[in-house]
């Protein structure tokens, strides 16, 4: 009966450990690609056919907030602003690359979807325990 039941807060932890540690992987990849694969010039071309407004401005933005905001979900720093802008990010790849392919995978809004979903949850949860956020905030608390 207890699967039932409301989780712990060390459960919660666990879970946005894990959400913080599959978003990390995915935008540090993608970051990296986007920046020493491609190069700014790559991704603007690429956002310039895609029809992104001003990809000049947005390609090397949207290059540096992946590989950053990766790394800072990784470690849990700053982790609701990146999971914000992060959730901007795919909110934009969604109305502007992938929502003309429909639904499903491979080009469809599917996968996007699903990290904007994750990058929402984390947004509202927070780093949780296992965060360099929680070690801050430790830090910042008044001793009893």
């Amino acid at each position: 009966m207890t699967a039932l039941v409301a989780s712990n807060e060390r459960d919660l932890d666990r879970a946005t450990l894990v959400l913080r540690l599959v978003l990390a992987a995915v935008f540090l990849v993608h970051g990296y690609q986007k920046m020493f694969v491609y190069g700014f010039s790559g991704v603007t071309t690429s956002f310039t056919y895609m029809g992104v407004p001003i990809p000049g401005v947005i390609a090397p933005v949207i290059c540096v907030l992946e590989l950053v905001g990766g790394a800072a979900l990784l470690l849990g720093a700053f982790t609701r602003i990146v999971a914000v802008l992060l959730a901007c990010d795919m909110l934009g790849a969604i109305i502007f690359v992938h929502a003309n392919a429909g639904f499903s995978a491979p080009k469809g809004v599917e996968l996007v979807l699903g990290n904007l979903g994750m990058l929402v949850a984390i947004a509202l949860l927070g780093a949780g325990a296992y965060s360099v956020d929680a070690v801050m905030a430790r830090r910042r608390a008044p001793s009893p």
